[in-house]
């Protein structure tokens, strides 16, 4: 974490804390949760189409839009005074183009587990939720070691995690899915990808050396009756894997540490 007590986002944008009554919009399901869970859900004037979490919560929030295509009309009429998005999530032009008339668009891009202990901060210190972000903060230290104490006992392993299908499709390792499966002591592969969700036909190196295939519920939806078909294809024991688990950053990362911590434990 910075040694500063300055709130810089992942551009490196420099933000104050929020003046007033934040109206603010979210175009990331992660995020959206994480702002719920911040106790701002009264906050939040729009969110994506994909922000399912917390479901009892967010559907009383106005969508607008998806994570690629938002409604910027939708949005302008929100008159948001913070905007939240993500580097991977969303496309820079629509951000661009909304950040024309919203005040404040907080960039984010956590690649690591570690990096949701700054969001934490982040968030909390522009929203005015330290107390908050800190017992998140502290949550998420204890659910670290969980997984840590769970994984140094076991062999590590080289796994292919599988998100799409018609073309098998995985994630490098500059990903925080990649990051997050780590962790747990299971490595992915490819090692080395140019593309941060390489087709597996454009992909050999590696691909022979595999101990374990982890077939996502998300984006596409896995299910049981594609396990055969993936191990036979890769030739390695598949199974599924709760995918918001290992791809949801923010307050859900918590849950998603010990939930890779039973995994572990249970082979």
């Amino acid at each position: 974490m910075p040694a500063t007590n300055e709130l810089r986002d992942a551009l490196g944008t420099l933000h104050a804390p929020a003046a007033g009554e934040p109206r603010i919009v979210s175009l990331v399901p992660s995020l959206t949760e994480l702002l719920c869970d911040l106790g701002l859900a009264d906050k939040l004037v729009g969110r994506s189409g994909f922000c399912i979490h917390p479901r009892d919560i967010v559907k009383a929030i106005p969508k607008m839009g998806g994570t690629k295509d938002a409604d910027i009309e939708k949005i302008r009429a929100a008159a948001p005074t913070h905007l939240v998005v993500n580097v991977d999530e969303n496309r820079r032009e629509q951000v661009d183009a909304l950040a024309r008339f919203v005040p404040h668009v907080v960039v984010t891009h956590p690649n690591t587990p570690e990096d949701n202990l700054e969001l934490f901060r982040l968030f909390g210190g522009i929203f005015r939720r330290e107390a908050q972000a800190d017992a998140l903060a502290a949550d998420f230290r204890a659910a670290r070691e969980v997984l840590r104490r769970a994984a140094e006992r076991l062999p590590r392993e080289r796994v292919l995690y599988l998100i799409w299908k018609d073309p098998w499709m995985t994630v490098s390792r500059e990903t925080y899915i990649s990051a997050m499966l780590a962790a747990a002591g299971w490595d992915t592969l490819p090692g080395q990808s140019e593309a941060r969700y390489p087709e597996i036909d454009a992909v050999s190196q590696g691909l022979t050396l595999i101990d374990r295939v982890l077939l996502s519920t998300e984006p596409y939806r896995f299910t049981e009756r594609h396990l055969a078909e993936a191990a036979a294809r890769f030739g390695a024991p598949a199974r599924l894997i709760d995918g918001e688990m290992v791809s949801w950053y923010g307050s859900r990362a918590a849950a998603g540490l010990r939930y890779l911590a039973g995994l572990r434990q249970t082979g």
